[in-house]
């Protein structure tokens, strides 16, 4: 098996008595697309600066392609690039005299590497033009194209997609897809957007007070569903409940007097079999589509701003 592009194991940080991360556990893979998204003051920022090594952990361990940060630093951290918002170019240089500035901060990239990463983000056009003429999709694409110069196994884009109109939400999604397979990069995204998230990552992690509460493979689910949100209008709602809970182990809630619950929509024939052997009355079944949206708020609250 391939080892992970980043692997973080039991990391632990402390800020005087105060535990701002607890035990953080998980792997990315080279060509995967990860999404790191939780409420405000969940630990996002602080795990970032961990991974990159502008903090010091407490406990744990954070291996890029198997180095160490604490105790092989320097190769480490060789291995990412990273972008936070909008990357800061110099607005009265090129696009292209930006990356050879860059360029010659790091020993070994080439002219044919600099014109291989232009051609990846598709600035073959604008590239010789002044950066402070650039729309705020094309700065975004210059900022990847600088980040992806040294050809690192990680890349970390923090909000990606903030302050883009559609069409530079759209564009930059397609860039990060494409990336992350011709580069085969493991691709870090922190972001508020959870629609784009949903359409731009392989996986998600969701993180809660410091701790990882649920990873979901966006893979698995048809057509980017995470599920169906069930609710059966019936009568005796108690007994029902109950049938549901001892024949199929599902977690219910009774809203409006509707029974509500996450199922599988091929079970539902199932489920109406049950509750009619068992003389419930069945009045209405209802069903519709689970989003990264509804699973994140059901995860982490709904009074939870985002």
């Amino acid at each position: 098996m391939a080892e992970p592009a980043l692997q973080l194991t039991n990391v632990n940080k402390k800020i005087g008595k105060k535990e701002i991360i607890k035990g953080l556990t998980f792997t990315i893979n080279k060509g995967e697309v990860f999404g790191f998204i939780g409420p405000n003051g969940a630990g996002k920022t602080t795990t970032i600066r961990m991974i990159v090594g502008l903090m010091n952990i407490t406990e744990g361990d954070i291996r890029i392609l198997g180095n160490s940060i604490k105790t092989d630093h320097k190769e480490a951290i060789r291995e990412i690039g990273a972008i936070v918002e909008n990357p800061e170019m110099y607005p009265f240089m090129s696009g292209l005299q930006n990356l050879k500035h860059y360029a010659r901060m790091i020993p070994g990239i080439t002219k044919e590497r600099i014109n291989e990463v232009v051609k990846l983000v598709g600035l073959e056009r604008p590239i010789k033009e002044r950066s402070g003429k650039y729309s705020l999709g094309m700065r975004q694409r210059l900022g990847i194209a600088q980040a992806l110069l040294h050809k690192p196994s990680v890349l970390i884009l923090d909000e990606p997609t903030n302050g883009l109109d559609p069409a530079g939400i759209r564009e930059i999604r397609k860039y990060i897809r494409n990336l992350a397979q011709t580069e085969d990069v493991a691709v870090i995204i922190s972001s508020h957007m959870l629609a784009e998230v949903e359409q731009m990552c392989d996986r998600i992690g969701i993180i809660k007070n410091g701790e990882l509460i649920s990873t979901q493979d966006l893979n698995e689910a048809p057509d980017g569903e995470l599920g169906h949100q069930i609710q059966m209008e019936v009568e005796p709602l108690n007994k029902a409940q109950e049938l549901l809970k001892e024949r199929y182990e599902l977690d219910t809630a009774i809203v409006e007097n509707v029974i509500t619950f996450q199922g599988d929509k091929k079970n539902i024939p199932l489920y109406i079999q049950l509750l009619v052997e068992n003389s419930i009355a069945i009045y209405q079944v209802g069903i519709s589509k689970t989003t990264l949206e509804d699973k994140f708020f059901d995860l982490i609250g709904e009074n939870t701003i985002e």
